[in-house]
């Protein structure tokens, strides 16, 4: 990150950018983007090649909804650093303009990728997300049911793929199967999101 900033700015202004920098991550990791982007928006027009600056604004203006600035600073980010990290992210801004190409464009390319099963994971949901927009809710619930098997103790993303088949899986009117995998994700983790009101609700 100090690299990359000094090679932006200079070796002068790079420090106080540096600061800036971590006060506006950690806004972001207390729950308050607005902050964030508040903080790194004069960062990113000071230092636009910067990639760590247009990744925090990009994923700032994700949790603000503000998905077309958003997808600039994200866009930005993977043709500065060739990084397929933010593709859940990215693709899930274009998910919600109704751009569902380049969301199937993008998890091409990140499970061509194989970064790691948790960020695969997480492209995988909006894909599925994105077929079931287009009506498509066989396909999604295909798409998920080949996501990776969970270990005895499974992780988060394995909770957040459970949570995303059982509300396809309720949309399509297969409740057996919904509150099946709702009770799987509530003996695991009672408290994720409204799991346990859902399970209640399919009792």
């Amino acid at each position: 990150m100090a690299g990359e900033i000094a090679q932006a700015v200079g070796e002068r202004r790079a420090a106080r950018l540096e600061q800036r920098l971590v006060d506006a991550a950690q806004a972001f990791d207390r729950g308050r983007p607005q902050d964030a982007y508040r903080i790194v928006r004069p960062l990113a027009e000071e230092a636009p090649e910067a990639a760590a600056i247009r990744e925090l604004a990009g994923v700032s203006l994700y949790r603000l909804g503000r998905w077309k600035q958003a997808i600039g600073h994200l866009e930005a980010f993977v043709r500065l650093t060739a990084s397929v990290e933010q593709h859940p992210v990215l693709a899930d801004c274009y998910r919600a303009l109704g751009r569902h190409n380049k969301v199937e464009e993008l998890w091409d390319e990140l499970r061509q990728a194989s970064p790691g099963a948790a960020l695969v994971v997480e492209g995988r949901i909006v894909m599925a997300g994105s077929l079931a927009d287009r009506g498509d809710v066989k396909d999604a619930i295909a798409l998920l049911e080949r996501g990776p098997a969970a270990p005895r103790k499974p992780g988060d993303h394995h909770l957040r793929l459970w949570y995303a088949l059982a509300d396809l899986y309720e949309r399509a009117g297969d409740t057996p199967r919904a509150r099946e995998v709702f009770a799987r994700i509530v003996s695991a983790d009672p408290d994720l999101a409204d799991a346990a009101e859902r399970l209640a609700a399919l009792a």
